[in-house]
């Protein structure tokens, strides 16, 4: 027996001992709910907090308002339906944390012990429920209240790391919703915070430089700032060798690093930082086997890496494994997956470069199904459904180039113009689709010599 499983055992006994109506069954129902809460903690069964649960209820019902103790039965409470909650996902249990803590919160005045930390599980259960529900308000709230804890939690404080690194998360996840700089200048300085709370030998030290190499390597895609990339490379280098080969976290340490390198790659052109993302991409594939929920990123990314470097060294087995991967990640991608546009987008563009290199048809051919597929699943507003229309009017036009056939060039026509009709003057892409639209009606008119398609290249 553990020292933990006799401590509930003993609880057990304790409880007995006060029968309904007793005045000390409230704290012996308290005290074992605790202990099963930190068993579940140990041994992750679901048992163990259900029973929590029961008992934290019905300490509750002991606790009036107005009871000295019922802000402990409410915080107790709360978090057994949090930890719920992350273990099963039921949204129920979240909003009914969310209930208590802000009823322990209201108990808690500015100058109680506790506060900080009802403060800051309120945030967390509220920061959570934005990212399950995608709810702005919620967000909002959670940063203003882990700004509250902080405020409470003073340089030398042994919580203070774990409020700076919560809002500094919150910033950041802010930021990916709105895009405001200013909430990622505020994570970065957070995160710069947090690592310096964390000298070397610390437990977290690994988790803070990786965060912070995130922060800086989304400024460096925001600004384009090259010294942000570089140190998002030292600091996720840094990262990875405090996760070895058996650390939970290393898969992520290597994909992150992975893609810094290529992000480095697409900027500056340096092929050794290209043969690093693959080197780190492969390393990440095989630390995320079959069946592991990451498996599909990690399928693509690396086949993405791998197209490139076709790109640059027009090397076909590049291409050919690219294909392999991006299939292998679409399967993993079903029918209304979020992720599926991507697979079906990028696997058509390598059986399209596969085609202008062999010029086996079977590709095109591919190439046009699957383009095919991914409009299909960009419904009219769809933030990439002119690269899709696009897109599927190129490989449309390879065929007519290839096979002569004129109701590929029509279609492509009709598809480009569907395209620039998304792309006003202004846009990135605009220029793109005039040139695109400008060569298939070169053609048509060269082979139908329709007056129509002349006054239109005019």
């Amino acid at each position: 027996m553990t020292k933990l499983d006799d401590q509930i055992a003993r609880n057990r006994n304790e409880l007995e001992r006060h029968p309904p109506g007793d005045t000390g069954r409230a704290v012996a129902l308290y005290s074992l709910a605790a202990s099963l809460v930190d068993k579940f903690l140990e041994t992750d069964d679901i048992a163990d907090l259900q029973e929590a649960v029961a008992l934290h209820q019905s300490a509750l019902d002991l606790r009036p308002a107005g009871h000295s103790n019922r802000s402990d039965s409410l915080h107790g409470l709360a978090r057994c339906f949090s930890y719920r909650y992350k273990k099963q996902g039921t949204i129920a249990d979240l909003e009914e944390a969310i209930t208590l803590r802000r009823a322990a919160l209201e108990l808690r005045s500015l100058d109680h012990s506790c506060r900080a930390s009802s403060l800051y599980d309120l945030a967390s259960d509220l920061s959570d429920r934005s990212e399950k529900l995608d709810t702005d308000c919620d967000l909002d709230e959670a940063i203003l209240l882990h700004r509250s804890a902080l405020d409470l939690r003073p340089a030398g404080h042994p919580d203070r790391l774990g409020s700076i690194h919560s809002l500094a998360l919150c910033f950041s996840n802010r930021y990916g919703k709105q895009n405001t700089i200013a909430d990622l200048e505020e994570s970065i300085t957070l995160g710069r915070a947090a690592l310096e709370s964390c000298s070397r030998g610390h437990t977290r030290r690994d988790m803070m430089l990786s965060n912070l190499a995130v922060y800086l390597s989304d400024r460096f895609r925001k600004l384009d700032t090259d010294c942000d990339l570089d140190e998002a490379i030292s600091l996720h280098q840094s990262a990875l060798v405090l996760r070895p080969a058996d650390h939970p976290d290393r898969p992520g340490s290597l994909h992150s690093l992975a893609l810094c390198f290529s992000d480095r790659y697409g900027k500056q052109g340096t092929i050794s930082d290209l043969q690093e993302a693959i080197t780190l991409g492969r390393a990440a594939l095989e630390s995320c086997p079959p069946g592991h929920s990451r498996r599909a990123s990690r399928l693509s990314y690396l086949a993405i890496y791998l197209s490139d470097r076709f790109l640059r060294l027009d090397t076909d087995r590049d291409l050919d494994e690219a294909i392999s991967l991006h299939r292998s990640a679409l399967d993993l991608r079903p029918v209304g997956h979020s992720d599926r546009l991507g697979s079906l987008h990028s696997l058509a563009f390598c059986f399209s470069n596969r085609f202008g290199k062999q010029g086996t048809i079977a590709d095109l051919e591919e190439s046009i199904t699957l383009g095919r597929a991914a409009l299909e699943s960009c419904s009219p507003g769809h933030s990439r459904r002119a690269l899709t229309l696009s897109n599927l009017a190129i490989y449309l036009s390879d065929r007519f180039r290839a096979l002569d056939t004129d109701c590929d060039l029509d279609e492509a026509i009709s598809l480009h113009r569907s395209a620039l009709d998304l792309r006003p003057v202004g846009h990135s892409d605009r220029l793109s689709s005039l040139n695109h639209l400008a060569n298939c009606l070169s053609s048509r008119f060269e082979k139908l010599e329709a007056a129509a398609d002349l006054d239109e290249l005019i």
